[in-house]
C-alpha cells in the first residue's frame, strides 16, 4: 500500500504547496511513483504548482521527474449510501484508486479547517505541518503566556490531530508520524527565534510531535512556482553554477527529506 503524507495545518502563508512539491519531486527523481492531491478546491496552489510543470516541461520539450497530479473525482450525489458525506466519498475514491499503483500520495490540504482536509488528517501515515517560525504560527499548535514560554493549552489545529489519531487507533492504523516543520526561518538567531525552539520542544513532548528544518526564506521559491520547478531542476533546465543561496537550499531540502524519515527511503540526491 501507498505511503500517504499529508502536508496540513489551518493556516495559509507556511509554504506548504512549496513543501509538498519540492518533497513530491524529491521522491519522483528518487525513482518512487508519487501521487498528488490538492484538497484546496478552491485556490489550488500545489494543483496550480504542478500544472505550471506540465505547461513549462512540454514547451521546452523536457522530460523531468516529478509527481503524477490528479484532481478528486466526480461522484454522482444520488449514489450516496445513506449518511455518507460527498466529499468522504471523493477523497476515499481518489485514495483508492491511486493506492495500487504509487508508493507514495501526497496530499496538500487548504490553509483552514474544512470536511476534506479533517479526513485527510485520519488518513495520513505522515503528516508534516509546516509552520512560520512566529508565535502567530505557533497559535496553531497550543496557546501560549504573554513571555512566550508557559503553554497554556493545546489548540484547536491540535485537537483535530488528536481525534484523528484515536480514528487510526479504532481502526487498527498504525499511529500518525507528526512532524512540525520550521520553515521560512530566519537568517539571523533571535530572541524570538531562541523562544520558538524551546517552546517547540516543550509542546513536542506533551502532544508527540517531532520537529524538522524546514526552508529559510528565499526569493528562489517564488521565481520556481510558475515553471512549476523545483530546486532539484534547475541544472536540467540549463542554470550552471549554482549561488551560494541555492546551494544552501538544496541542503535545507535534502536535510528536511531525511528528517522525513519515511519508509525505505535513503536520500541520494
Amino acid at each position: 500500500m501507498a505511503h500517504i503524507i499529508v502536508v496540513g495545518n489551518e493556516k495559509g502563508g507556511a509554504g506548504k504547496s512549496t513543501v509538498s512539491m519540492h518533497v513530491a519531486t524529491a521522491l519522483a527523481r528518487m525513482g518512487y511513483n508519487v501521487s498528488a492531491l490538492d484538497l484546496d478546491l478552491r485556490q489550488k496552489t500545489f494543483g496550480r504548482y504542478a500544472h505550471n510543470r506540465t505547461a513549462y516541461l512540454a514547451k521546452e520539450g523536457l522530460d523531468l521527474p516529478g509527481p503524477h497530479y490528479h484532481d478528486l473525482p466526480e461522484v454522482d450525489a444520488d449514489k450516496l449510501k445513506p449518511g455518507e458525506n460527498l466529499y468522504d466519498r471523493r477523497l476515499s475514491a481518489a485514495v483508492a484508486q491511486l493506492e495500487p499503483d504509487s508508493d507514495f500520495i501526497i496530499i496538500d490540504c487548504p490553509g483552514s479547517h474544512t470536511r476534506l482536509s479533517q479526513v485527510a488528517h485520519s488518513l495520513a501515515d505522515t503528516l508534516v505541518t509546516p509552520l512560520n517560525d512566529s508565535f502567530v504560527d505557533f497559535d496553531l499548535l497550543a496557546h501560549v503566556d504573554t513571555d512566550g514560554l508557559k503553554i497554556l493549552g493545546p489548540s484547536v489545529y491540535s485537537e483535530m490531530v488528536w481525534n484523528a489519531r484515536q480514528l487510526r487507533a479504532q481502526a487498527g492504523l498504525k499511529p500518525i508520524d507528526w512532524v512540525v516543520v520550521r520553515n521560512r526561518l530566519g537568517a539571523q538567531q533571535m530572541v524570538n527565534k531562541e523562544k520558538m525552539g524551546a517552546a517547540l520542544e516543550n509542546l513536542a513532548k506533551r502532544i508527540g510531535f517531532r520537529t524538522a528544518p524546514g526552508f529559510n526564506e528565499r526569493v528562489i521559491f517564488r521565481e520556481l512556482f510558475p515553471r512549476g520547478l523545483t530546486l532539484l531542476d534547475l541544472k536540467d533546465i540549463g542554470v550552471k553554477g549554482l549561488n551560494i543561496s541555492n546551494v544552501a537550499a538544496r541542503q535545507e531540502l535534502r536535510d528536511l527529506v531525511k528528517a522525513l524519515n519515511l519508509p525505505g527511503v535513503t536520500v541520494d540526491f
